[in-house]
């Protein structure tokens, strides 16, 4: 007889983890290329990662696995033109920002709250925009390689952060209310320290 025990919060967080990249996905395709660009669920799922896996494991490797997923597919795709012949040009420093976002996720959410939710939202925009952008800027022959160069690709950002900000606050709903939802409906997705999610 087997000693492994199932845990069923495990398996759902998954399940609404991989909903909402899907949800990326066909916003995506139906759309035009550029018309949604950055109006993302990365935030969320990093966020959610953060906030509902104990295990660290678990917490960073499923967001950063999301993403590379999906990156995976566009980059082979509708953004091929976009693609470095792998993902993109400065891909690491995105991955980077994933896993810093999941920690702002396991801190600023041990207890979620909407005016956490709303710190995380924007911590994670900040993060997002501040490291990610390094990709961008740097060996990027549109701007100085100083700090007045990389200030001016921030400054150009702003509009995709404000999308970006947008995508986390709205998937983020989705996710964390749907598993609440959840838990309240079904007590085995309540964490338990035996069994680490």
């Amino acid at each position: 007889m087997s000693h492994i025990k199932f845990n069923p919060r495990t398996l759902v967080l998954m399940v609404v983890i991989l909903a909402i990249m899907l949800m990326r996905v066909l916003i995506v395709f139906n759309t035009e290329a550029l018309s949604f660009a950055n109006f993302s669920s990365v935030g969320a799922v990093a966020l959610f990662g953060g906030a509902y896996f104990s295990n660290n494991i678990k917490a960073y490797s499923f967001p950063v696995l999301s993403l590379f997923i999906t990156d995976i597919l566009f980059a082979n795709t509708i953004y091929k033109s976009y693609s470095n012949g792998f993902l993109y040009d400065g891909w690491y420093w995105t991955y980077a920002a994933i896993i810093l976002m999941v920690v702002v996720g396991k801190y600023l959410l041990k207890n979620i709250t909407l005016t956490n939710g709303a710190l995380a939202a924007i911590g994670v925009t900040v993060v997002h925009w501040l490291v990610s952008d390094i990709g961008v800027w740097y060996n990027n022959p549109s701007f100085t390689q100083d700090l007045a160069g990389y200030w001016n690709c921030l400054v150009l950002a702003i509009p995709f952060e404000f999308r970006f900000l947008a995508g986390t606050v709205i998937y983020g709903g989705v996710m964390f209310g749907s598993f609440q939802l959840l838990k309240v409906k079904y007590p085995a997705l309540q964490r338990k320290e035996i069994l680490s999610a």
